[in-house]
């Protein structure tokens, strides 16, 4: 999720935990708290454009590491602000632990995939119920974090958790809603749909990807869900094989390695750019829910060395065009 978000939250839970004399600095160490596990972000290397992917969402983000993050957050912030509000030291780490700990599971709750098993395993969860950015969500928790603030009632905070927890509800269902469309859809085309998965698109849980495979290919299409369903048939493209698609490619070389890193990453959602073809792409993120056009890959470059890592490629140019054809999609009859 988004740093504004992931931070309210992690103001309302020691929030809603607060008395009504400390309510304004568990708020604050709250939201402090609740985005440091996205400093993981700063682990990255210039020769390794894919160190990242591995790194984020890690052991920052690992459900056995919270109590620790809780701690580092308070011995850095108790002196800075928890002492300051009149905050015993165990204090500052209760409300640093509570708001620690909202992260990993609401990161969960989207597409990404989150190492919540750390290290026990390397399973990347992605429930699939919002999208990174969502104003309906945040905005509601966002009020009642300032308000409790601001009147100085812990009981305003549980009713921003409340709803928090609603809207995920509603995301569930949502998923499950689209989840169903995307089957009916590949049973119409005489499919057998493999791995199908929902997954909401951009700022909203009305709208949602589906993607399936079937006979060796991936095929991406939309479904507005519950409310006026509708279906906007996407596409198809080949699931990536390194010996068809490229295959001058020592799998045992840096770039063979790379290409199963970002496998992972991808969880196997990976394909060959029909319109770059050294180009491997995450096929699970577009700019529009119905297209294949990603938002990242990796290019593969022939005259490589041995060693030399691939390329990290970054495509998000969405234009006025497509804004308006992803509303259209939204409100459409």
């Amino acid at each position: 999720m988004d740093p504004l978000t992931q931070g309210t939250l992690g103001a309302a839970l020691p929030q809603s935990l607060s008395k009504s004399h400390t309510v304004a600095g568990a708020g604050l160490l709250g939201f402090l708290a609740g985005m440091a596990p996205d400093l993981d972000v700063l682990i990255r290397s210039s020769e390794d454009p894919l160190l990242f992917l591995e790194y984020h969402r890690q052991f920052t983000h690992s459900l056995i590491f919270i109590p620790l993050g809780g701690a580092i957050c308070a011995l850095v912030l108790h002196g800075l602000l928890g002492r300051r509000r009149g905050l015993a030291f165990h204090q500052t780490w209760l409300f640093c632990t509570l708001g620690y700990a909202t992260h990993a599971l609401l990161d969960a709750c989207t597409t990404y995939g989150t190492m919540l098993l750390w290290p026990f395993s390397d399973e990347r969860f992605a429930w699939n119920t919002i999208s990174i950015i969502d104003p309906l969500f945040t905005l509601p928790v966002l009020l009642c974090v300032l308000l409790a603030w601001w009147l100085r009632k812990p009981s305003v905070a549980r009713v921003g958790l409340v709803w928090a927890l609603c809207y995920l509800g509603l995301g569930l269902y949502q998923r499950e809603a689209a989840v169903e469309m995307g089957r009916e859809l590949a049973s119409s085309r005489g499919h057998i749909a493999e791995g199908l998965e929902a997954k909401p698109s951009f700022a909203n849980i009305l709208l949602w990807k589906t993607v399936y495979a079937h006979d060796g290919r991936y095929y991406v299409d939309a479904v507005r869900a519950t409310w006026r369903p509708k279906v906007f048939a996407g596409n198809s493209v080949l699931k990536f094989d390194a010996q068809r698609d490229a295959p001058w490619l020592d799998l045992d070389s840096q770039q063979g390695r790379d290409i199963q890193r970002f496998r992972w990453f991808s969880n196997g959602y990976i394909a060959l750019d029909p319109q770059h073809p050294n180009r491997v792409i995450d096929i699970r993120y577009s700019m529009l829910p119905h297209e294949i056009d990603p938002l990242w890959g990796i290019e593969l470059d022939q005259q490589a060395g041995r060693w030399e890592h691939v390329k990290y490629v970054v495509s998000r140019d969405g234009g006025p065009d497509r804004a308006t054809i992803f509303w259209e999609m939204l409100v459409s009859p």
